[in-house]
């Protein structure tokens, strides 16, 4: 199943939400390895999310605590080349020139280009691993040389 995003947009927390979010995230906590029951607001009636969920809203109000606006993504959804460069904060025609060059996998839906979330993120974590060992190497070679890094 393809998911293009049309409508998730981020929702950015009130400061009144993110204190809100800090004390749910802190009581929420101590049951992220197992279900959890929650009673729905004037009734007698629950509802059991599962743990990954719990885990999931506990990280989601974390963010939120902090001030962060948040946002859900499929993990199969397809993003337009606009989502994708926002979501790695680089420009869309740097982007399109990743995709054409072959840095990144994407499919075209007639003359548009879509970028699987997957595919964006296996990229991104990539990028970062690299941009790690060469600030390492400097830092190392910084240190031999005893620049006071």
């Amino acid at each position: 199943m393809n998911t293009t995003l049309l409508s998730h947009t981020p929702v950015s927390p009130t400061p009144d939400e993110s204190t809100l979010a800090k004390d749910s995230s802190r009581r929420l906590a101590p049951f992220l390895a197992k279900p959890l029951k929650v009673q729905l607001p004037d009734s007698r009636d629950t509802v059991s999310l599962p743990a990954s969920a719990v885990r999931l809203l506990v990280e989601l109000l974390a963010e939120m605590a902090e001030g962060n606006a948040v946002t859900l993504i499929p993990i199969h959804a397809e993003l337009t080349t606009q989502q994708a460069a926002d979501l790695l904060g680089i420009s869309r025609p740097f982007l399109i020139g990743l995709l054409e060059d072959g840095k990144l996998p994407f499919r075209k839906v007639g003359t548009h280009r879509r970028v699987l979330y997957a595919d964006l993120m296996r990229f991104k974590t990539a990028i970062d691993l690299s941009r790690k060992e060469a600030l390492d190497k400097l830092a190392s070679e910084a240190q031999d040389l005893g620049l006071g890094y």
